[in-house]
């Protein structure tokens, strides 16, 4: 029997090269990724009686415990600074970043329907978990606003690489989102693993003391967390209190773009078997 004139065989092989990614594809889905992010907004403040306000309470209340407890009772060193507004410059990028690799860590398995019964690109699901995060961050910022007219902190010329700081951990958070949630598609346990690698990671990271604590001789162990000098260049480029440690975000971003490729590469290399073991 011969094939009608409108029928087609649509047939999908993986991408090759470098990096394995149809970017062209990814153009194509453009507006799923946007009902996904938005799907994403709205299930993380469905049925709550704060809303979006929690967006801004969990760095605000975080930044006032760790005042309390490091700030005044340990007297931590803040770079010459408040201690407030030291730790929230930092939470407040901080949080964004942990709270979209948790999200994007588990966004496989939390839509296995929507995995296992249509074809899209994957890669959409965990990266609607980093963009609808940035909605958190714009909301938080408004109190950090706030915090720099009260102490008169006011930025100088750097703020102008803020928007990159912020991509560059868009793009790490990106590319661990992809790693994590493509292994806890066959390994459950970094449903249980993250929360305890964030915690951690952020005892390891400068949101609430300074690169400069362990001194000259221990300053490089911080180079081999990126976020690290995202961190840092992102308290810097806001409140303009210090020069920007450019060595330290060069070093954040070749090893933001060594993990964004080795996520993308192993969540691509793996993406073929989810719908089966999901």
């Amino acid at each position: 029997m011969s094939k009608n004139k409108t029928d087609y065989e649509l047939v999908i092989k993986p991408k090759k090269g470098f990096i394995p990614v149809d970017f062209k594809e990814l153009y194509q889905y453009r507006e799923l990724l946007y009902f996904l992010s938005l799907k994403e907004i709205k299930i993380r403040y469905k049925q709550t009686a704060l809303g979006a306000s929690w967006a801004v309470l969990q760095p605000f209340l975080t930044m006032i415990i760790f005042t309390i407890v490091f700030g005044r009772l340990a007297k931590m060193p803040s770079e010459g600074i408040p201690y407030p507004i030291f730790s929230y410059s930092g939470l407040l990028l901080w949080t964004y970043f942990s709270n979209s690799i948790s999200t994007a860590g588990n966004s496989l398995v939390s839509n296995e329907k929507l995995v296992s019964k249509i074809y899209f690109p994957r890669l959409l699901i965990p990266t609607s978990c980093t963009v609808s995060g940035l909605l958190d961050y714009v909301i938080a910022m408004s109190i950090l606003v706030i915090m720099m007219v009260y102490y008169n902190f006011y930025p100088n010329i750097s703020i102008i690489l803020l928007p990159y700081v912020i991509l560059m951990t868009f793009i790490l958070a990106n590319g661990l989102g992809y790693l994590f949630s493509a292994i806890n598609v066959k390994y459950r346990d970094i449903r249980h693993a993250l929360p305890f690698f964030i915690q951690l990671l952020l005892f390891l990271t400068p949101v609430i003391y300074p690169t400069d604590i362990g001194g000259a001789k221990y300053s490089w162990i911080f180079l081999l967390n990126p976020m690290s000098g995202f961190i840092s260049a992102h308290r810097t480029c806001i409140l303009g209190h210090t020069s920007l440690d450019v060595t330290g975000l060069l070093v954040s971003s070749v090893l933001t773009i060594i993990i964004f490729i080795i996520g993308i590469s192993y969540f691509k290399k793996t993406e073929s078997y989810f719908a089966d073991i999901i």
